[in-house]
């Protein structure tokens, strides 16, 4: 992440896998060096499995190990080797560790390195020729990344000639096909599977789910689909290939490319990208690179004049669609669009005879990082344009819908689709929109998935669904929500119909029944969440006007709920719903103002006359609902400005529980909440009675409590020594970093021994010692230096 360290851990299935292929490296003599493949499903985190991997076997196995990483594409090469060095585990410089020829391989091998990245490439050599040795150590681990490919299979023997006493991992994020014999002989068989219903079921993953846009095509060769695997499949096309690409395919090729298809399809892209549900990122994929920065320019057109379309009806439009038209037209504006592809020789001269312009796209991918610019959400860089590069091996995790324009199938196909299943924030799923007829035929396109492979996986199952499966999922769940709301005497159908304050009353019914007690609550958000996220996934499907006025009674009611918290942001919730109140709801007529607002901001500020008034008028759960959530709000606050106010968590939290158990009604709870918000609001002011400032009174705490006996004298004294410490830590110690320094650690740690030593003579030695500890602690805690603490944020 940005700005700052992230740990890592290892999920179940990770750990699982690692572990089994330590015993592969225990067991290497039996196994003759074929230590395994690793399948696990793309996006569950295969890259890190591969550190894991190796960083177990260097801490935990007896040897002096060298792993070479291989990759089949130099932006494969690149990205790998950037996973391990952004993880800790390569600390050498990118150039003493990337093997540039076979013979800098061998040169490195010689050396001393923990890790070395190559591409297979390196094993090449003339037909009819034997590889020479690169090496003959037996403390060589191979780990190559997507192991069933067609080079592997090519550079096998090479790779057994110039490492014979090398043990060899695969990890793959795809399954094996029947006839990829060869990775077998070089890896053996599977030692971990990890398939892509499990990384579903565990939510490592998103579900896919395809939607075809495609135009039938009349095709003149009706081989056409083999032909084209055949020249395209498991391969970056250079020049020539692209080429013959076009000559081998003739006419079909110009069918799939011709302009008038190309201008459709860019004025669909648009079209579907701008009106999409989830606004998440997207890859238009074009069958070579000609056609990328082709599509690219027709794409900016069609943006440019639906941009003026939307404009133009905005002007028109009043209220809840004016709004929505204008924030559309805004994410139009603050997009950025690029294309992405590989570097060729004579490449200007090549595109300027097909009447196109590579140079102003390749200046960006040369200047900019592209690469960083699409995997941050933050950053504007919304759509690229690609053939071949970012296909495979690239995690984005915001990128939610792919464009597919080309024929693709097995291992490419998947690799591709893969790029949209990261988890990320409200993200679903993923979509393929699929303009290439790929998924005509889902069984004979995804043939590596035609057997049984464990985990739940059937005869005929895919890793990508029909989007029509989407759709009886959204009306499953408006059913569920719906069955639920009628089991607790609500009335959707009733509160559809309803008008003006009739509505209000009824939805303020509705959000009271809801909150009867906390698991019919967290069930029906649950189910708003589910039902609402679902309705954004099949958008822009024309569809979703049939279910929009039942999804918008579902929300409202869970945003009445939810805007009982005085602060949504900090809400995991509220980050679920989104913006639930959206002009789609507010065009359907409903609001969240009812006669009495709820919603408590601030506790030390309750009218206690009033809220006991509404608790009186049969609004018992809301206003109890609401009362919580604001006591919870702050109490968390106070506790982590002041942790000796732990006591205060405790005893709310047990108020909680023997209201569930039922130890107490509903009444007497509401009279406890009411007390108990005195007794914070005491706590609250008890700094500005003593003569301290939250800060001050927090060191102050630490020192007397569990409660000490001190006489007055001794406690000014205390306040003192506490008041002098944090002055002298803020003006002297506390510098910027100070925590990430060893000497700036020691320096405030001999300041706090040296300020504690004032204390009372009541403070022992080991009470002393004690409380040195205890404040330095929460000075680590407290304040990152420079001025920046918790307090300050607070403020």
């Amino acid at each position: 992440m940005a700005g700052g360290t992230n740990k890592i851990l290892a999920k179940n299935h990770q750990s699982l896998g690692v572990n089994t292929a330590i015993h592969a490296v225990q067991n290497i003599k039996e196994n003759q060096g074929r230590l395994g493949v690793f399948w696990h499903t793309q996006g569950s985190g295969k890259s890190f499995s591969m550190i894991f991997f190796s960083q177990k076997v260097l801490r935990k196995l007896p040897g002096d190990y060298t792993f070479v990483i291989i990759t089949d594409r130099d932006d494969l090469d690149d990205q790998i080797y950037k996973n391990f060095a952004n993880s800790g585990v390569v600390t050498e410089r990118e150039k003493t560790v990337r093997a540039r020829s076979a013979e800098h391989l061998k040169q490195l091998l010689q050396e001393d390195h923990r890790y070395i990245f190559t591409l297979i490439q390196k094993f090449r050599i003339e037909r009819g020729k034997i590889y020479p040795k690169l090496s003959d150590r037996s403390d060589i681990i191979v780990i190559t990344d997507e192991a069933h490919r067609s080079q592997y299979d090519i550079f096998a023997q090479n790779m057994r000639n110039a490492l014979p006493n090398a043990a060899f991992i695969g990890f793959t994020g795809t399954p094996l096909m029947v006839g990829e014999e060869k990775t077998r002989q070089v890896f053996g068989d599977y030692i971990s599977i990890y398939n892509f219903k499990q990384a579903i079921d565990d939510a490592a993953t998103v579900p896919l789910y395809y939607e075809n846009r495609a135009a039938p095509l009349k095709l003149v060769n009706p081989r056409f689909n083999e032909d084209i695997y055949r020249i395209i499949e498991d391969a970056e096309l250079d020049e020539d290939q692209e080429k013959k690409l076009e000559r081998e395919l003739s006419q079909d090729y110009y069918l799939l490319t011709r302009d008038d298809r190309l201008e459709d399809v860019a004025k669909d892209i648009v079209q579907h990208f701008v009106n999409r549900g989830f606004l998440g990122k997207a890859m238009v994929v074009s069958i070579d690179k000609a056609t990328a920065v082709r599509m690219y320019d027709k794409v900016k057109k069609h943006w440019s004049a639906y941009m003026e379309e939307l404009v133009a009806e905005a002007k028109q439009a009043k209220g809840a669609k004016q709004k929505e038209l204008e924030k559309k037209i805004q994410f139009m504006k603050g997009t950025d669009t690029a294309v992405v592809i590989s570097q060729a020789q004579n490449e200007v001269d090549e595109f300027h005879k097909k009447g196109l312009e590579i140079l102003p796209h390749r200046k960006r991918i040369v200047k900019e990082d592209m690469d960083r610019k699409f995997k941050d959400p933050k950053d504007p860089f919304r759509l690229v344009f690609v053939c071949y590069m970012w296909i495979t091996g690239f995690d984005a995790p915001s990128c939610s819908t792919i464009y597919l324009d080309k024929p693709m199938r097995n291992h490419t196909l998947m690799q591709t689709i893969a790029r949209a299943n990261r988890v990320f924030g409200q993200k679903a799923n993923g979509l393929i929109v699929d303009y290439g007829d790929v998924f005509k035929d889902l069984r004979k396109a995804l043939a590596i998935y035609g057997s049984d492979f464990g985990g739940g996986i059937k005869e005929g199952d895919t890793p990508i669904k029909d989007k029509e499966a989407q759709i009886e999922q959204l009306k499953q769940a408006i059913a569920e929500a719906t069955a639920f709301c009628v089991e607790r005497g609500i009335d959707p159908a009733k509160i559809q119909s309803a008008e003006g304050f009739e509505r209000v009353k009824l939805l303020d019914d509705a959000v009271e029944a809801v909150l009867a007690s906390d698991e019919p609550k967290r069930r029906y958000l649950a189910l708003a969440i589910g039902l609402n996220k679902l309705y954004k996934a099949i958008l822009p499907d024309v569809r979703a006007n049939d279910f929009s006025p039942k999804r918008a009674l579902f929300v409202v009611i869970a945003e009445k709920i939810l805007s009982l918290t005085p602060k949504p942001d900090i809400s995991e919730v509220i980050g679920a719903i989104e913006s639930l109140l959206d002009e789609s709801i507010e065009a359907e007529g409903y609001t969240v103002d009812s006669e009495d607002d709820l919603r408590i901001v601030d506790i030390s500020k309750i009218d206690f006359d009033k809220l006991k008034g509404i608790f009186k008028r049969n609004r018992k759960n809301t206003v109890t609902e609401s009362l919580v959530n604001a006591i919870e709000s702050r109490l968390s606050q106070m506790v982590s400005l002041n942790r000796t106010r732990i006591d205060y968590m405790d005893k709310f939290q047990k108020m909680i529980n023997e209201y569930n158990s039922g130890a107490c009604d509903k009444d007497a709870f509401f009279e406890n909440l009411l007390k108990f918000v005195k007794e914070l609001n005491d706590e609250d002011k008890r700094g500005m009675k003593e003569g301290l400032s939250d800060e001050e009174l927090a060191i102050f705490d630490l020192l007397t409590k569990p409660e000490m006996k001190l006489d007055n004298k001794e406690l000014q004294k205390v306040k003192g020594v506490a008041k002098d410490l944090l002055r002298r830590l803020k003006e002297e110690k506390l510098v910027l970093d100070w925590r990430k320094r060893m000497q700036s650690r020691a320096l405030v740690k001999l300041s706090i021994e040296d300020a504690l030593d004032q204390l009372p003579r009541a403070y022992t030695k080991e009470l002393y010692q004690q409380k040195c500890e205890i404040v330095y602690h929460h000075i680590f805690e407290s304040y990152y230096g420079s001025g920046q603490s918790i307090y300050a944020q607070a403020a």
